[in-house]
């Protein structure tokens, strides 16, 4: 059962922007509207998502439907980011679904998370999130790699290389790169930060052992994912990348 009262919620909210617009006044920032339409706007949104995921909890025949409209908004954002263009779509879509299924069905099959609406969402979630990000971040900074080094991609398809084998250093990088803030977050998590999963079950009432194991759960999960999603995005780019030179995004 949750401790939060809605109202004291709200008022806590209000006080945060009120001390954010506060701070970027006396800094003369001018990024208050920015500021006040992404708190607008993820309110609503989170509202939105709060009333289907509840549907989805009462019509677990639904989480399917619900999964797939997020991959969907998943693939359309990778897609914007990297600057592939729609004709690529399937692929960056393939590397975020591939990721994403590859952590959630190991989880789900070695019984650590039940097979439940109530825990395949939240998790499935957080995972093709992560998935979306590593594919971005890797196809963008590959694409951006191989416009600005061209030269060296025409090197090796002049000796005879295929569009994939002139373009792996640059791919081989760009997974490195992208894997950084996943390394990064499950190696600080309890020391620097405590990860949001973490705290939500402590909110909730669960123990702390209890949130750790789901927190570990989810990090390593995410690890996995976005692992398989970024080699997959940069081997499926590679021949598109390798065969014309990609304006930089810079």
């Amino acid at each position: 059962m949750s401790t939060i009262d809605p109202a004291q919620s709200a008022l806590a909210v209000a006080a945060l922007v009120g001390l954010a617009l506060l701070a970027l006044t006396v800094s003369r920032v001018h990024v208050r509207r920015d500021a006040l339409v992404a708190v607008a706007r993820a309110a609503v949104q989170l509202v939105a998502v709060a009333l289907v995921i509840a549907w989805v909890f009462r019509h677990p025949e639904g989480v399917a439907l619900y999964l797939g409209v997020m991959i969907a908004a998943a693939t359309a954002t990778s897609v914007r980011r990297i600057g592939c263009g729609a004709r690529l779509a399937p692929h960056v879509g393939a590397a975020i679904v591939v990721g994403a299924t590859t952590a959630v069905v190991t989880v789900l099959a070695t019984g650590a998370l039940e097979w439940r609406s109530q825990t395949v969402v939240p998790f499935a979630a957080q995972i093709v999130g992560g998935s979306m990000t590593a594919a971005s971040l890797a196809g963008g900074r590959m694409r951006d790699d191989v416009a600005r080094d061209w030269g060296q991609v025409e090197a090796w398809l002049a000796i005879g290389a295929s569009p994939r084998q002139a373009t792996s250093t640059f791919g081989r990088l760009a997974v490195a790169r992208a894997l950084v803030p996943a390394i990064d977050q499950t190696r600080s998590a309890g020391l620097v930060t405590l990860p949001g999963a973490f705290v939500g079950l402590l909110l909730g009432g669960a123990s702390p052992a209890e949130a750790a194991e789901v927190q570990l759960l989810v990090l390593a999960g995410l690890l996995a994912a976005q692992t398989v999603a970024a080699v997959l995005t940069v081997r499926l780019l590679g021949p598109w990348l390798g065969s014309t030179q990609p304006v930089t995004t810079d």
